[in-house]
């Protein structure tokens, strides 16, 4: 390690400027002994250690599959075409990689086909993006939908035509050779490094405990980047979410297939109609209840019975598939899924298993109702340490009060190994921490009034150049109301364009200022004086009104257990670590980092967030803040 990463070593030799970092081979060190030897290693490698490539040389010169899990999508791809080409190129040799993301980002031609000849557009914008589409199929060589510029998250056709595993009808299908899904797994198979998301791992996982099969390769070496979103990433995955958009999805392609298979159908369409009326009449009455946490016998009378009725029909459904005769392989799946969405329904409707929380949550036009596992330790230990024979879990945000005790806990991981380094950036020199004294409780009625005359304040500072990070929507539409015409610089908001685009807007425009929520805390990195200083409004305390951080905290209580020490200060202190995380991304950055939120300095608790945050030097006077920003003329007033 010290050969590849010391001055003038085979890394040096690959990348112009390379500046040596010691706790980059003290890393990739520990790493190797792990993958090595067995075992579990928890790394938090502060931000500019360089950690990817630290973890990715030891994989590479493993000898064995090994398992890279990252966070997103866009994280993936910068493993595999900027981070992995630069490790091939220092070493001097090719490297066998293969990349996959979950099934729904990879084209289905069957699938295809049938919405050619018999798919309908819920928008006539989508037109121009399906004639785009039409023209990449043919020459893909991958089939991932990330191949296409400028197609939204949000295409509502895609869905439609994607190989996702309800629609997957296996080994029958005409094009499973050809298949992309079938091609990604042969890549995979052949691959010494397999680069992964934490969606697709846990995806993963829920099929094995289903017992459907695997969707990785087998693997007893797994790399876990970004291993602070694992707990909440996993929940999702090891929950049952039935929704009025699932309910339509099925009858939408019950009668497309039918279409397509120029069937005549009238039963069954008739009891799809049916399915859609009563899908319609339960969740209008579930709307109500959004936020709701559910028991057992929830439902009153009329409730109760339209939910029967709406099984009855699910039921009637996957009846009348099945009384087809000669029926199409791709109708026959669909009874499957009608079975499938029977037995969700009911388990979340029946609401009886104290590990699991039950809500009713609405985001846009859609009601979800849901079971989530109110802790996912017991088996993600299970399911995934206990089978795997080395694992590294990584990230710049992993500990809390310079211990890995809260990620142990909620994870289930026994670690063997542990190493904390802190960011090799000198934060005394490069950056500042601002905290005002006397601000208004969160709370009030006065905090955005007073957090704007804030915000205005070190935006003149700074001349924009910001990023202002909200820990919730109403908080930053009412700044944004307040700000709009106040300061000259070009004002962006999250939900104006997609992420991806605001980014770009933002690099690319100068003084730009952007106002964003959770997701804009990780994972983007702008690097350079175009973020010169980080607004966070408050604390990132999870809302105790969420219903699974409700029903979290009263496990905790009921286990004897402190849930505001040991549960909601942590995840407030790694989420403020990452957020403030976006600004020192070089040794040349300089900046300043602001939190509005008194608690930081007044209560006793301030004190855990201070000491796990960058150690910038903490400062409350305006003044300290124009003058790391050179304004000294401004120091007297």
């Amino acid at each position: 390690m010290r050969s590849f990463f010391g001055p003038g070593g085979l890394l040096a030799r690959a990348l112009p400027g390379y500046e040596e970092r010691p706790s980059q081979g003290e890393l990739s060190e520990a790493v190797a002994r792990t993958l090595r030897g067995g075992g579990a290693l928890l790394a938090e490698a502060g931000t500019g250690t360089g950690k990817t490539l630290a973890y990715l040389l030891p994989a590479a010169e493993l000898g064995r599959r090994v398992v890279v899990s990252t966070g997103t999508k866009n994280l993936q791809e910068q493993l595999v075409t900027k981070d992995i080409p630069l490790l091939a190129r220092a070493l001097g040799r090719d490297l066998d990689v293969a990349l996959m993301k979950g099934r729904g980002n990879y084209l289905c031609t069957m699938r295809f086909r049938s919405f050619v000849e018999a798919g309908k557009f819920r928008s006539l914008d989508e037109l121009p993006i399906f004639r785009a589409v039409e023209d990449w199929a043919p020459r893909t060589a991958t089939g991932d939908r990330g191949e296409i510029e400028d197609m939204p998250d949000s295409t509502e056709f895609w869905r439609e035509i994607s190989a996702t595993s309800e629609n997957c009808i296996g080994q029958t299908c005409p094009d499973y050779g050809p298949c992309w899904v079938t091609k990604m797994r042969e890549r995979a198979l052949e691959a010494d490094i397999v680069v992964v998301n934490h969606h697709l791992l846990c995806a993963d996982l829920a099929v094995k405990e289903g017992s459907y099969g695997e969707v990785i390769p087998p693997y007893d070496t797994l790399i876990l980047d970004e291993a602070h979103l694992l707990e909440d990433i996993a929940t999702q995955y090891f929950g049952v979410s039935v929704s009025s958009h699932r309910v339509e999805e099925l009858s939408r392609d019950v009668e497309r297939e039918l279409k397509a298979a120029r069937l005549d159908a009238r039963e069954l369409l008739s009891e799809v109609d049916s399915l859609r009326h009563r899908a319609e009449r339960v969740f209008k009455s579930l709307a109500r209840g959004a936020g709701r946490r559910l028991a057992p016998g929830w439902m009153g009378d009329a409730l109760s019975e339209e939910a029967r009725a709406l099984l009855a029909r699910l039921e009637g459904v996957r009846t009348a598939i099945l009384a087809i005769p000669e029926r199409p392989d791709p109708l026959g799946a669909l009874a499957g899924r009608a079975q499938g969405l029977k037995d969700d329904l009911g388990l979340v409707l029946e609401a009886d298993d104290d590990s699991h929380v039950y809500f009713v949550e609405v985001r846009g036009r859609t009601v979800h109702l849901k079971a989530t596992p109110i802790d996912v330790s017991a088996r993600l230990r299970e399911l995934l340490f206990e089978q795997t024979r080395a694992v590294v879990l990584t990230s710049a945000t992993l500990a809390v009060d310079g211990s890995f005790e809260y990620l142990k806990a909620r994870t289930g991981v026994a670690a063997t190994d542990e190493l904390l380094l802190p960011s090799p950036f000198d934060y005394d020199e490069q950056a500042v921490l601002y905290v005002p004294r006397g601000m208004p409780d969160p709370r009030s009625e006065l905090f955005v009034d007073r957090a704007t005359d804030e915000i205005e304040g070190l935006l003149e500072a700074s001349q924009g150049r910001a990023f202002v990070l909200f820990t919730s929507y109403a908080n930053m539409n009412a700044v944004a109301d307040r700000l709009a015409g106040r300061v000259p610089w070009p004002i962006l908001i999250q939900g104006e364009a997609p992420k991806a685009a605001l980014l770009e807007t933002f690099r690319r425009t100068k003084n730009a200022v952007l106002l964003a929520t959770a997701s804009f805390w990780q994972g983007v990195d702008v690097v350079g004086e175009q973020l010169s200083c980080v607004i966070i409004d408050k604390l990132p305390f999870a809302s105790p009104s969420d219903p699974v951080v409700a029903a979290r905290i009263d496990h905790m209580k009921s286990q004897g257990e402190n849930a505001f020490a040991d549960y909601q200060v942590p995840v407030a202190v790694l989420m403020l670590k990452q957020g403030l995380g976006r600004l020192i991304r070089s040794a040349s950055d300089r900046g300043v980092l602001a939190v509005l939120d008194s608690r930081l300095v007044e209560k006793s608790y301030g004190r855990r967030f201070l000491a796990s945050l960058p150690p910038a030097r903490l400062v409350h006077d305006p003044a300290d803040v124009l003058r790391f920003f050179g304004h000294p003329d401004t120091v007297a007033d």
